[in-house]
């Protein structure tokens, strides 16, 4: 796995001087929603969306052993820990979410990652993982997009492109 720190920067938890970070989802649908929301305001998904830079894209099932540690701030108990209020997390200020990120990565007991919710919907929840966790890492399956791919069509419905 690689991550290319040079294009990060402008990503939420993304503070490229200290660490890369790659963002999954824990679902399909999730990162997909994710992934095609920069074309709002299309009135139908259409196959050169599911291209960049000339190649097709596909979705990756990654996994992560049990005991790997991330900072959950989807409960409750870890924000009032960490003194963050759901407003600042799922803000779009990304001055104030990489500087959450940054103290985050730098706890005693280092975090492979952040698991917070989704902007697009808040049951979508999202993980951040720092480079370190990289070796913990596994692939377990890969599967080119299609527009008949039951995920992106339910991403495309959320997102209003039909």
């Amino acid at each position: 796995m690689y991550i290319p720190r040079d294009h990060q920067g402008a990503g939420r938890h993304d503070n490229p001087d200290l660490y890369g970070v790659l963002y999954v989802s824990e679902s399909p649908v999730g990162a997909l929603a994710e992934l095609l929301a920069r074309f709002r305001g299309i009135r139908e998904l259409e196959p050169r969306h599911l291209r960049r830079f000339g190649r097709p894209l596909a979705l990756a099932e990654l996994s992560l052993p049990d005991d790997v540690l991330l900072v959950d701030l989807d409960d409750p108990r870890v924000l009032t820990r960490r003194r963050l209020r759901p407003s600042q997390v799922a803000t779009r200020e990304r001055a104030v979410t990489q500087r959450q990120a940054a103290a985050l990565y730098a706890l005693p007991a280092p975090p492979a990652g952040i698991r917070w919710w989704s902007t697009l919907e808040s049951s979508w929840l999202d993980v951040t993982l720092f480079d370190r966790a990289l070796p913990s890492v596994t692939l377990a399956r890969v599967r080119a997009l299609t527009l008949d791919d039951p995920d992106v069509r339910a991403a495309s419905d959320f997102l209003g492109y039909r």
